[in-house]
């Protein structure tokens, strides 16, 4: 019986080549055309580990990873991989055999942002600046044992900026601390990670960090794995965060929002639609909310979701296609909604260079929230909202969208556009803001056009850990919009990213 450590490993050349660009656009996803699909490994053979594209941590480009802890920077145990002085922090031996090491981790993002018509409501226009710092520790007792922390601050000024929430000011803030088990047992890794950690085991769509705010979304609990070469199951149990505004001791735990469930997933046979590299990943989840509005009720509301993903590479073509039944009681009605998210794009050409041309179309029903029934508003465990809209004044709640959109890539300069067309699933419901809230009257003006949104982005890779990203959007209401008083709007922000 084995009993030694699976380790997923970066290579280390990777943050130095082309890839630069892409591995610290992680830190800023999702973009234009939804996130950027990490590629999956080459077929795995019998007895060898699942591949890590797979294992539901998020994508590790150029050695970079939204999730720092997803990271293996092992291979500087090598003194001859380290160039420089942030290198050695990477990789930093505690022991004389090297089996007890630390690395460090660090960020800094300052971001501007400027909107008109904030709200889309017609008054003056919005300044928000934003700073975020964090700090990460990686140690690793052994071959078996790990214990990750990561601390963080958020800074928000700005002009005509009312709001003060913990997700974008935040004195400080520990935004993960857990340890983890793991090892190998015959052909299988088994494992288990116990405290506040991210979760984005699964489609973007329906988990994230929600990267956009300054402080990322951190859950507590539990979450243990088992992963063989060909298939994988995980199991959680986490609640979520509640975000205060000051020092560390008022970012709590909050026992009136659970998460719970299972995600599997297999690697779909390489030879399958003329040679892929595809997952497929069902999953059954279940939410508890003791305190979920729709419409003018508050009530206890307990969703499960049964769906599955399929994404990955075919030849030139890379998918990411969800679909999320959704089941269960709010107070005493029944909830019954579906969201569907594709999205797919094919390169023009070859190389890394070539245009990409993509297109997304997505679902989320809607309906009573307002005439008492059942209940068919669809809604993501963990939201995304950027995808819908940079200044996140929309959700994939009673919508529909369709948004081809193209990047093309010149050195380290990526340029991305979309246009998106946006219309309600049911008539007989609101429009939603990216909060799942409703915009008041919405509900009760007729039509489906709610509007278009056109947006562009420019990313720049200045260095390996450094980038420049700008972004600009121009929401246009529509005639459910407009009926109910709402104006368009125009948005525009930018930020630099240094991260080792």
């Amino acid at each position: 019986m084995k009993t030694t450590l699976l380790r997923f490993t970066a290579p280390d050349r990777a943050r130095r080549l082309g890839g630069p660009i892409l591995g610290l656009a992680v830190a800023s996803l999702p973009v234009i055309g939804g996130p950027a699909l990490a590629q999956p490994d080459a077929a795995p053979a019998a007895g060898a580990p699942y591949p890590r594209a797979g294992v539901g941590v998020g994508p590790v480009v150029a050695g970079y990873a939204e999730a720092r802890w997803a990271e293996d920077w092992s291979a500087y145990a090598d003194p001859a991989r380290r160039k420089d002085a942030l290198d050695r922090l990477k990789y930093i031996p505690l022991s004389q055999d090297g089996s007890v090491w630390l690395s460090l981790s660090g960020e800094m993002r300052a971001r501007t942002a400027l909107t008109t018509s904030p709200g889309l409501l017609d008054r003056a226009d919005q300044r928000l600046d934003t700073l975020r710092l964090v700090g990460g520790a990686d140690l690793h007792l052994g071959r078996h044992v790990r214990a990750y922390g990561e601390v963080a601050h958020g800074g928000s000024g700005g002009r005509n900026d009312p709001t003060t929430v913990g997700a974008l000011r935040n004195d400080l803030v520990v935004q993960q601390a857990f340890v983890d088990v793991s090892g190998q047992v015959d052909d299988f890794e088994l494992g288990a990670r116990l405290g506040r950690q991210f979760f984005i085991d699964g489609s973007p769509y329906l988990i994230s960090t929600r990267n956009g705010a300054t402080i990322l979304t951190p859950f507590n609990g539990v979450r243990a794995w088992v992963r063989g070469s060909r298939w994988r199951a995980d199991v959680f149990d986490l609640k979520a965060t509640r975000l205060g505004t000051g020092g560390a001791d008022d970012d709590r735990t909050d026992d009136a929002r659970r998460f719970r469930g299972v995600t599997a997933g297999m690697v779909v046979p390489r030879d399958w639609f003329g040679g892929s590299k595809l997952f497929f990943d069902p999953f059954l989840w279940r939410t508890t909310d003791a305190d979920r509005r729709w419409g003018a009720q508050t009530a206890r509301e307990s969703r499960d979701y049964v769906g599955a993903r399929l994404w990955g590479e075919m030849g030139p073509a890379n998918i990411d296609w969800t679909v999320a039944r959704q089941t269960g009681r709010f107070g005493d009605r029944r909830i019954e909604a579906l969201h569907v998210f594709t999205q797919q794009s094919v390169s023009l050409g070859h190389g890394a260079g070539a245009p990409r041309l993509g297109v997304r179309i997505d679902y989320g029903s809607g309906g009573g929230s307002y005439d008492g029934g059942t209940l068919r508003t669809a809604v993501t465990p963990q939201g995304v909202p950027t995808f819908y809209s940079y200044q996140n004044v929309f959700g994939p709640v009673n919508m529909i969208a369709v948004a081809p959109n193209i990047s093309i890539r010149r050195g380290r300069t990526t340029l991305s556009g979309e246009v998106q067309g946006t219309w309600r699933a049911s008539e007989r419901d609101a429009v939603y803001r990216a909060t799942d809230l409703p915009y008041a009257g919405t509900q009760a003006v007729d039509g489906r056009r709610v509007g278009e949104v056109w947006r562009v982005q420019a990313a720049h890779s200045v260095s390996p850990r450094t980038s420049l990203i700008a972004r600009y959007e121009h929401l246009a209401a529509g005639p459910v919009l407009k009926d109910a008083g709402y104006a368009s709007s125009d948005y525009l922000t930018a930020w630099i990213n240094f991260r080792f």
